[in-house]
C-alpha cells in the first residue's frame, strides 16, 4: 500500500474522531445543567483535539517535504535520461507499435536531415526507401511480436531524398500487463562505420541469433526478392523450376543452416516451397556487402549449395530412370538421413510426386519402382511413413 495514502487515511480518521468527540461534548453541555467539573473537562478534550490536529499537520508537512524530494529526484532522473537520449552518438527513436515516431534525438535529426517537427508524430515509414516500404509495414507487426532485440538492415531516405543503408537494433517496450506498447530504434549509417566493427551478431556461424524469424507452413510458397537471402533455421525447403518437357524439376533441397534466394540463380522460373513447417531468417544484401565476416560465412554456405546443385545435375544426367532414382536415394540418404537400426531414416517425408520431379519422370513410374525396391528389402517405411533406406 502507498505510504502517502496510509498517512492521509490516518489523518482523516483522527479528524473524524476529534469531530465526534467535540460533538458529544457539545451535546452534553446543552443537555445537562452546567456543573463546575464539565468546563475543565471540556478544555482538556479541546486540548487533546488540538494536539491531534497539530500532529496531523506535522505529518502532512513531512509528507509534503517527501513529495518535493521525490519530485526533485524524478526530475533529476528525467534530465539525465534526456541528456543521455540527446547526446547518444547514434540516432535513437521511440515509436509506437505501428511506427509513429514519439521521440527522436539530435543524432536522428542529423541522420535523416529533418527537423523535430518533421519527425515526431510522423510514421517512420516516411523515412524508409520507397521500394522497401511495403515489406517494412509487415515487418513492424513481426517486430512487435519479437521477444528479443532484433538486428536488421534497411535502406532509409533522408528528407532531402538522399538514400543510405542503415543498420538497426530494435527492442520492444512492454507495459505492466506484458503487452507491447512501443519500439526502441537505434540506427546508424553503415558506411560511417569501420567494416572491422561490423561483426556478426553472435560472432559465430549461427546466422539465426537475434534476427527476425519468419515461419511458413508445409506447402506454402516462400516469397523471393532480389534484396535478401533466406537462411533456413528449421525444416525443409524445396527449390524447383519448370521445364517444358519434364514439368517441375527439383534444383535444391535445403535443411537447417543452408541459404537460398533469387539472387543466387539465373533461372527465370524459380520457386521455393516449404516441405515441412519451416523457420527462416532473411539477411539483407546491404548488410552482407557491409560485413566482411558475414560475407565470408555466406560464401561457404553458397559453396555448399553449389555442391548440392552439381549432385542433382549429375543425377539428372543418367539416362535410365532406375539409375536416376537409385542415385537420388543415395543423395537423400546423405543429405537427410539419420542412422537407425533398420538402415537410414529420412528426416522428412517426400511424396512420390517429389521424387518424380527430381528424377524427371512420372509419379506412376516412381510408385512402381518404389514398390519393387520395397519387395527387394531396400526400402521400408516406419509408423510415421518416413522412408528407411537400406542401400548397398
Amino acid at each position: 500500500m502507498d505510504i502517502n495514502k496510509v498517512k492521509i487515511d490516518k489523518f482523516v480518521h483522527r479528524t473524524q474522531k476529534m469531530y465526534r468527540r467535540l460533538t458529544d461534548l457539545y451535546q452534553s453541555v446543552n443537555a445537562e445543567p452546567l456543573i463546575p467539573d464539565v468546563l475543565p473537562q471540556t478544555f482538556v478534550e479541546l486540548g487533546n483535539a488540538s494536539q491531534i490536529l497539530q500532529l496531523a499537520t506535522e505529518e502532512l508537512y513531512q509528507q509534503n517535504e517527501e513529495l518535493i524530494y521525490t519530485r526533485n529526484l524524478v526530475e533529476l532522473e528525467r534530465q539525465r535520461y534526456r541528456d543521455l537520449f540527446e547526446f547518444m552518438p547514434d540516432a535513437y527513436l521511440l515509436t509506437d507499435t505501428i511506427g509513429i515516431i514519439q521521440e527522436a534525438n539530435s543524432a536522428t535529426v542529423k541522420l535523416l536531415n529533418a527537423l523535430p517537427q518533421y519527425l515526431v508524430g510522423k510514421p517512420i515509414n516516411n523515412y524508409v526507401a520507397l521500394q522497401e516500404r511495403q515489406s517494412f509495414r509487415s515487418l513492424l507487426t513481426q517486430l512487435s511480436n519479437s521477444d528479443k532485440v532484433t538486428e536488421l538492415a534497411l535502406r532509409f531516405k533522408k528528407r532531402n531524398g538522399e538514400l543510405f543503408d542503415g543498420a538497426c537494433r530494435v527492442g520492444v517496450v512492454y507495459n505492466q500487463q506484458g503487452k507491447p506498447i512501443a519500439l526502441r530504434w537505434l540506427v546508424h549509417d553503415i558506411k560511417e562505420r569501420n567494416p572491422a566493427q561490423l561483426t556478426l551478431i553472435n560472432n559465430k556461424c549461427d546466422l539465426s541469433q537475434n534476427r527476425l524469424q519468419h515461419q511458413y507452413s508445409k506447402g506454402e510458397t516462400i516469397p523471393l526478392t532480389n534484396q535478401e537471402i533466406w537462411y533456413v533455421c528449421q525444416g525443409l525447403v524445396k527449390l524447383t523450376t519448370l521445364c517444358e518437357t519434364a514439368g517441375e524439376v527439383l534444383v535444391g533441397l535445403l535443411t537447417s543452416g543452408m541459404v537460398f534466394g533469387s539472387r543466387m540463380t539465373k533461372l527465370h522460373i524459380y520457386t521455393a516451397t516449404a516441405m515441412s513447417d519451416v523457420k527462416l531468417n532473411n539477411i539483407n544484401l546491404t548488410e552482407i556487402e557491409a560485413n566482411p565476416t558475414l560475407n565470408h560465412i555466406l560464401s561457404s554456405k553458397i559453396n555448399q549449395r553449389l555442391q548440392q546443385t552439381e549432385s542433382l545435375l549429375a543425377i539428372s544426367g543418367h539416362r535410365r530412370v532406375q539409375e536416376r532414382l537409385y542415385y537420388l536415394l543415395h543423395f537423400l540418404q546423405q543429405e537427410l538421413g539419420t542412422p537407425v537400426a533398420q538402415g537410414t531414416r529420412l528426416s522428412f517425408r517426400l511424396t512420390h510426386e517429389d521424387l518424380a520431379s527430381a528424377c524427371c519422370t512420372t509419379r506412376v513410374t516412381i510408385t512402381r519402382m518404389i514398390s519393387k525396391l520395397q519387395r527387394e528389402g531396400k526400402i521400408s517405411f516406419d509408423s510415421k511413413n518416413h522412408m528407411i533406406l537400406k542401400l548397398s
